[in-house]
C-alpha cells in the first residue's frame, strides 16, 4: 500500500514525472539546486531509497545510473486517496466530506471521469462487432455443435427488431 512520500522524495519524484525520460542524480540534483540548498549525496540517497520502495527502476549507465518512474503521478495520487478512503470506517460519509473539499474546477473534472468510467464501463460490456461481409442479418440457421441431429420442434425464430429500445430478442418458443 502507498504510502505519502516525504516532501524531498516528492521534489525528486515530481521532476521524474515531468521529464518523462530516465534521468541520472547529476540531472535532478542541478534542477533541485535551484530552489534550494542540497548535495549529490543527499539526492543519490533519495533516489536510491525510492528505488528500494519501488517508485523507480534504474539501469546502469557508465559509473551512474539512470532512473525511470514505475508508474504515473496520476497513478500514486490514485493510490493514496483509494488508500484513504478504503481505511474509512464510513467511506460513503468520507466521500462527501472530500468532495465538500473540492473547488468547482475539481468538481467540474471528477464529473468528466465519472463520465469516461462509465463510457468504459459501457464499452465493456458491449459484444465485439463480427464482420457482416460474410454473415447472415438475423439469428444463424446453423446448428450449433451441441444441437443434436433431430430437427427442432420450436417454430422458426423470428427476425431480430430493428428498434434498439426493443430489448434482447427472445428465444423461440417462449
Amino acid at each position: 500500500m502507498p504510502r505519502p512520500l516525504g516532501e524531498l522524495e516528492d521534489a525528486v519524484m515530481t521532476r521524474v514525472w515531468q521529464w518523462n525520460r530516465p534521468v541520472t542524480v547529476r540531472e535532478v540534483l542541478e534542477d533541485l539546486q535551484q530552489e534550494r540548498s542540497i548535495a549529490y549525496t543527499t539526492v543519490m540517497t533519495v533516489m536510491d531509497n525510492l528505488h528500494q520502495k519501488g517508485w523507480v527502476r534504474r539501469e546502469a549507465e557508465g559509473r551512474a545510473y539512470r532512473y525511470t518512474a514505475v508508474s504515473t503521478r496520476a497513478a500514486y495520487s490514485a493510490a493514496l486517496m483509494n488508500e484513504a478512503w478504503s481505511t474509512s470506517d464510513n467511506p460513503a460519509a468520507a466521500l462527501v466530506a472530500f468532495f465538500g473539499m473540492m473547488s468547482a474546477e475539481q468538481r467540474e473534472a471528477l464529473r468528466d471521469a465519472v463520465r469516461v468510467v462509465q463510457y468504459d464501463d459501457e464499452s465493456a460490456t458491449e459484444a465485439p462487432a463480427e464482420p457482416r461481409a460474410e454473415a447472415p442479418a438475423g439469428p444463424s440457421t446453423e446448428p450449433s455443435p451441441e444441437a443434436s441431429a433431430e430437427p427442432s420442434p420450436e417454430p422458426p425464430a423470428q427476425p431480430e427488431a430493428e428498434d434498439e429500445s426493443a430489448g434482447p430478442p427472445r428465444p423461440p418458443g417462449r
